[in-house]
């Protein structure tokens, strides 16, 4: 999985009991909530590329579907409850296609705690899912913070915990 990545220092005790020699480990961007638009639900449907099942939460690619349409049914899908109120129904509503043209796009799922919660079992590689998410406000990237994910004729919320 290609991600941004940055220079992240450790602790400066850490630094300073190395005799102040520097050093520096590879960190991963991590999205929250708030870098993206709430306002602007996507619906992906495709084959997943590759798989990273771990904390702060489970990410893959997900190459896009060369027919990517809206399901018909995508507006009467009944969706689970979480603990988390939110109004399923006007987001669906408003999901539509990316307007983005990438082929790939790189997924964030919910925390493994969650994951484990819903009963979720580790994407493999090539599998075919849906979902319905956020894309980052400022559109810099193709990633997508999943709202829901439809697999195997299954529903699982992403924001919070089963109700």
């Amino acid at each position: 999985m290609q991600r941004r990545s940055v220079l992240g220092l450790l602790g400066s005790s850490f630094a300073i009991g190395l005799g102040g020699a520097v050093v520096a480990r590879p960190a991963q961007a991590h999205h929250g909530w708030s870098s993206f638009d709430p306002d602007r639900p996507l619906y992906l449907r495709g084959r997943v590329k590759s798989v990273q099942w771990r904390n702060p939460h489970a990410e893959f690619e997900l190459e896009l579907a060369p027919d990517l349409a809206l399901p018909a049914d995508l507006q009467s899908r009944a969706l689970p409850e979480q603990t988390s109120r939110i109004d399923g129904k006007a987001i669906l509503e408003k999901t539509r296609l990316p307007e983005r043209k990438d082929r790939v796009w790189e997924i964030e799922l919910a925390p493994l705690t969650r994951m484990k919660a819903w009963s979720v079992e580790p994407l493999a590689e090539g599998e075919t899912i849906e979902l319905i998410g956020y894309t980052l406000a400022d559109g810099s990237e193709p990633v997508l913070r999943a709202e829901w994910l439809f697999r195997d004729g299954k529903v699982y919320g992403m924001r919070s915990s089963p109700a």
